[in-house]
């Protein structure tokens, strides 16, 4: 079907372009009622701007996109995002561009919108974040041509400049502080195990626990939500041989399993620690206050930006390694409870 143009619009109006253009684009030079009539008869026809046309005339969209795979209210529970946007925000604002933000279900979903997107001309670039093992859209942004850059570890982003920070370093210095404290039976809540960080995690995990000689950790792998967090942390609390440390890879599934030691009768560090990835204003107003991992997000985020502008700019631009997620003790971390005497 032949895409609508402003001359579609124009006839079935019976104005002239010039018309269409001013009632289109909200300028002055005709009358409320066209203005209206317009309007409706451009979205009767299914009309879009076509931004292709100022790229035409030697300019850009002057925006970059950001497709987010999780459901919409992350943004407004989830603090990382937030805080990763407002570091974009403050590079793309020095310059001049807009971010444009897509909530989607799935890869494929993401995918399209990147297809459309970059169709219609409405971004110069995206970023690619939550990278998997096996990501279908490296594939797909090379084919069409779109500038992207990864968010997340370079030997899965391809030939994508890669802005990541190093995970495997921040579970180790975890790991190792617990053990310090005396505990051996640790667990992890986990995101989604197709996630490629969620991978680098699992294996990082898995080493520290060999070199420490304890058990290898148990690993519960969820969607990251809040409820997904409480009901991994039942599970783990209320097993036989209950570890006396967690990790939770997100702040809202910590958060959550104060809830359920409390639900429990259990103390928070007395019974079981807690320790939370990234740390938030979440994990500093409950109490006790959580044992995190810190890092600089948005700055996290500025520096994705800053390579993201310089690709479209037509630059050289190589991974970037932004350091690694710090760990900080607060209180819910403390020495294991005594095993019981043997009977």
């Amino acid at each position: 079907m032949k895409r609508p143009t402003m001359a579609d619009i124009a006839r079935r109006a019976g104005v002239s372009k010039v018309a269409v253009s001013y009632a289109l684009n909200d300028q002055p030079g005709v009358s409320e009622a066209t203005r209206a009539s317009i309007k409706s008869i451009a979205e009767e026809l299914g009309w879009r701007p076509n931004s292709a046309a100022r790229a035409l005339t030697g300019g850009r969209a002057q925006a970059v996109g950001l497709v987010v795979r999780r459901p919409a209210r992350t943004l407004g529970v989830e603090p990382f995002f937030m805080e990763f946007i407002s570091g974009v925000e403050t590079v793309l604002a020095e310059h001049a561009y807009a971010l444009m933000l897509q909530m989607v279900t799935d890869q494929e979903q993401e995918i399209e919108v990147c297809r459309r997107w970059w169709g219609e001309r409405r971004v110069d670039g995206v970023f690619l974040m939550d990278l998997q093992t096996d990501d279908e859209r490296l594939g797909a942004v090379r084919e069409i041509g779109l500038p992207a850059v990864a968010i997340g570890p370079p030997d899965v982003a391809g030939e994508l400049p890669a802005i990541w920070s190093d995970d495997g370093e921040s579970v180790y210095e975890i790991v190792r502080y617990l053990t310090a404290l005396g505990h051996r039976r640790i667990a992890r809540v986990a995101g989604p195990a197709e996630l490629a960080h969620t991978a680098v995690r699992d294996a990082a995990l898995a080493e520290v626990c060999r070199e420490a000689g304890i058990p290898a950790a148990a690993v519960v792998y969820t969607d990251y939500t809040g409820d997904e967090g409480a009901r991994a942390a039942r599970a783990l609390l209320i097993a036989p041989e209950r570890p006396t440390a967690i990790v939770f890879d997100n702040d809202i599934m910590a958060v959550a399993a104060l809830s359920v030691a409390q639900e429990l009768g259990l103390s928070i560090p007395a019974d079981v620690s807690i320790v939370a990835w990234d740390e938030s204003p979440l994990t500093q107003v409950v109490r006790p206050m959580l044992s995190a991992v810190t890092r600089d997000i948005p700055a996290y985020g500025a520096h994705s930006a800053t390579a993201l502008l310089a690709l479209i700019g037509g630059e050289d631009v190589g991974s970037v390694r932004d350091g690694y997620a710090h760990f900080v003790p607060r209180g819910s971390t403390a020495p294991p409870p005594p095993e019981p005497a043997p009977r």
